[in-house]
């Protein structure tokens, strides 16, 4: 199998972070032209293979989600794989939410995503938000916590 270069791969990443910050449920069908066919993808709450699977998470985002967006807010580029961080803007219950996480990419040889991997931390990005379990979950976390 050969490996993608570095510019197919920085290219990839481009245009995947435009893909993001322009989401809207009809740019849903340039998925396939970003991600392989097989490709994996894992969050907090799911995990999926294919673009269909896919293209599904995010229709559901859509469904569930007030006004959701992304913003990219680094990029890292080591070989064949990448890291996008970002923050994901969304209204829940009328209040304005920022879940921060980071993407983890690996890229084929055609340069698609053939995994990808989301990191962040529901607990905190937003259970904490919610009216019952958010207080629960702020009271763990002072009780837990070293600091002050």
């Amino acid at each position: 199998m050969n490996e993608p270069t570095r510019p197919v791969i920085e290219d990839a990443v481009e245009a995947l972070a435009d893909f993001y910050q322009t989401l809207t449920p009809a740019s849903l069908n340039r998925l396939g032209a970003l991600y392989a066919a097989d490709a994996h993808f894992k969050d907090p709450f799911n995990e999926v293979i294919g673009v269909a699977a896919i293209r599904r998470i995010f229709e559901h985002m859509f469904a569930t989600a007030d006004s959701p967006r992304f913003v990219v807010t680094s990029r890292i580029v080591q070989g064949d794989q990448a890291m996008l961080g970002w923050d994901f803007h969304l209204r829940l219950r009328g209040r304005e939410i920022v879940v921060r996480g980071v993407s983890h990419l690996s890229f084929d040889a055609d340069g698609r995503v053939g995994l990808h991997r989301d990191y962040w931390d529901p607990a905190e990005e937003l259970y904490a938000h919610l009216p019952l379990i958010g207080a629960v979950m702020r009271g763990l976390r002072r009780r837990l916590s070293a600091t002050d």
